[in-house]
């Protein structure tokens, strides 16, 4: 009997501080581009949910009620909802917040965020191909007019940030003034109001899938805040 009242409480207690996290892909993904981030939350203990949104054929406003609707449905009631993004996916989010409260809302890790804008759709937007290859949704990431993420204003929710520096697409990182992931540079992932932020040398499109970034991942969902380096302390 007292065997099974400990089990019983251990089970209540890991049930009780369990938590649901959606995981939102970026422009032209899959989950499947989730995928080893999802095997490792699950691996963590908590609950991922991991669904796709048609990213090319609707707008930011629009994708952001249809790729985040369904997947909080898929969440048990009571959990905490902790958000785990890869560039559009951030945006999105902050789309869906400007709009609604999210219930038992927890912490947010976006990957690679294009939260200022980037000018690689600036350069790019009237180039013959570019709307068909990322929709509206990809015209609306620019840093100009149309630009969505710089109309939504500051984060008012638990915030970490983690950018890439190193890039495989050279000719796409000459169209970005300062150090970026080939798609964004490091300060225009930055967001007023975040939490914590932290770079990384891996590229956009593989930040979701490196060892080291989804360590990273873990350990602000579950402490808050990323593992930075200390420097090495000055030699007398």
């Amino acid at each position: 009997m007292k065997l099974i009242s400990i089990v019983f409480l251990l089970f209540f207690s890991v049930s009780a501080h369990a938590s649901c996290v959606v995981l939102l892909h970026g422009l032209a993904r899959t989950p499947s581009s989730m995928k080893v981030l999802e095997a490792t939350l699950q691996e963590e203990g908590f609950t991922p949910v991991n669904l796709g949104y048609p990213s090319r054929d609707y707008p930011i406003e629009q994708l952001a009620e249809m790729a985040i609707e369904p997947a909080l449905a898929k969440c048990p009631d009571g959990m905490t909802v902790h958000f785990v993004t890869h560039s559009l996916g951030g945006i999105l989010l902050r789309q869906y917040l400007s709009q609604q409260p999210i219930n038992n809302l927890g912490r947010v890790v976006m990957l690679g965020p294009p939260n200022q804008g980037s000018e690689v759709v600036d350069k790019l937007a009237d180039v013959p191909g570019f709307r068909f290859l990322n929709g509206e949704a990809g015209l609306q990431l620019g840093t100009g007019e149309l630009s969505v993420p710089n109309r939504l204003g500051k984060a008012e929710f638990d915030l970490g940030i983690i950018a890439g520096t190193k890039s495989i697409n050279l000719i796409l990182s000459q169209l970005i003034p300062s150090t970026d992931d080939g798609k964004v540079s490091i300060e225009r992932t930055k967001l007023e109001g975040m939490n914590d932020h932290i770079e990384m040398p891996v590229s956009h499109p593989f930040l979701m899938k490196n060892e080291a970034v989804i360590k990273q991942v873990v350990h602000y969902l579950r402490n808050g805040n990323f593992e930075h380096q200390q420097p090495p302390s000055a030699k007398s």
